[in-house]
């Protein structure tokens, strides 16, 4: 899984870049930019992954992405065989939108919504259905259109409520050197999330201390490495209790937990359900089961005071 760089082209004269993407299939591609990103996603089944996030996601999911947090779509199939997978996409940055809240009583929401999407924001297939009202607006070829038709949309979601997905990043501003060390070592993790990663390795790979390592993922993931490790593997392994029948040993061991007990008792703290209820409300209900209502109350892992890292190899605990 290597985090590629996605450089965003807003056209000159224009304050925001509308994507209109048709394909036989939405491809795996692990990315970040700069630009804040709202995508509506029609016609198509699959899995998305937001940093430490991976869910399900069906017809009319619509996902607002903050500025520079790692993301991909992975279609499985299409709803219509007969059409394309569709991804309506919308590029903005953040500052223009706080700028435009500042200036405009008219989208101070937008500051509200930027706030509430630190960790990424999925909302409802109803509101997926509204911006799909709007598509005449957004896909104009006035560019005037397409802005009025985003700002209606952006507006809308300030006020609608939405179910956070990611762990959420911290303010902080990250430098450029933090940013390329930051990527080698969340390439070494989503690589080898599976293996025994030893500290020694992710510090190599970052080329800095154990302190300053530990430093660089609260300050700007909001949780240590330990946390991050075991939301991803805890995510892998939903996805193949899912998609395969394997038994759930065997996926325990694929995920990278060392034994049974230990990836149950870590599956049902994320997930609050054991791995075989979560199974079966998959196969009962067609559909990936929603996260409890905790998750929208949960207090952010930035907050909490972050524990010390005194291990050597980090294990699912």
């Amino acid at each position: 899984m290597k985090l590629q760089f996605e450089h965003v082209t807003i056209p000159k004269g224009c304050s925001i870049r509308v994507f209109d993407r048709r394909i036989p299939e939405i491809p795996f591609e692990w990315h970040h930019h700069p630009e804040c990103e709202l995508t509506l996603t029609l016609n198509s089944r699959g899995w998305r992954f937001i940093a430490d996030h991976i869910g399900a996601y069906d017809a009319h999911d619509l996902v607002l992405v903050p500025s520079e947090m790692p993301h991909t779509w992975a279609s499985t199939k299409a709803i219509d065989d007969s059409c394309p997978h569709v991804a309506i996409v919308v590029w903005f940055t953040e500052p223009w939108a706080l700028q435009l809240a500042d200036t405009c009583p008219e989208y101070s929401s937008l500051r509200k919504l930027l706030k509430r999407a630190a960790g990424g924001l999925s909302f409802p297939p109803s509101a997926g259905e509204m911006m799909e009202s709007r598509l005449s607006g957004l896909l104009s070829n006035s560019a005037r259109d397409r802005l009025r038709a985003a700002l209606d949309v952006l507006t809308e979601l300030a006020e609608t409520d939405a179910l956070p997905l990611a762990t959420p990043q911290k303010a902080a501003r990250i430098t450029a050197d933090e940013s390329a060390q930051l990527k080698r070592i969340l390439d070494l993790l989503h690589e080898r999330f599976a293996e025994p990663i030893r500290m020694r390795d992710l510090c190599a790979a970052g080329n800095m201390s154990e302190r300053s390592l530990h430093r660089l993922f609260v300050r700007h993931l909001g949780q240590n490495v330990t946390d991050y490790l075991g939301r991803l593997r805890i995510g892998r392994a939903c996805m193949w209790l899912v998609e395969t029948d394997r038994p759930i040993s065997v996926i325990a061991a694929d995920a990278g937990f060392s034994n049974l007990s230990n990836f149950n008792r870590r599956f049902r703290a994320v997930r609050h359900l054991s791995p075989k209820e979560f199974r079966r409300l998959y196969v009962k209900h067609g559909n990936m089961p929603d996260p409890d209502d905790f998750e929208l109350t949960k207090r952010s892992p930035s907050l909490e005071k972050p524990k010390r890292q005194t291990s050597d190899r980090l294990t699912a605990k």
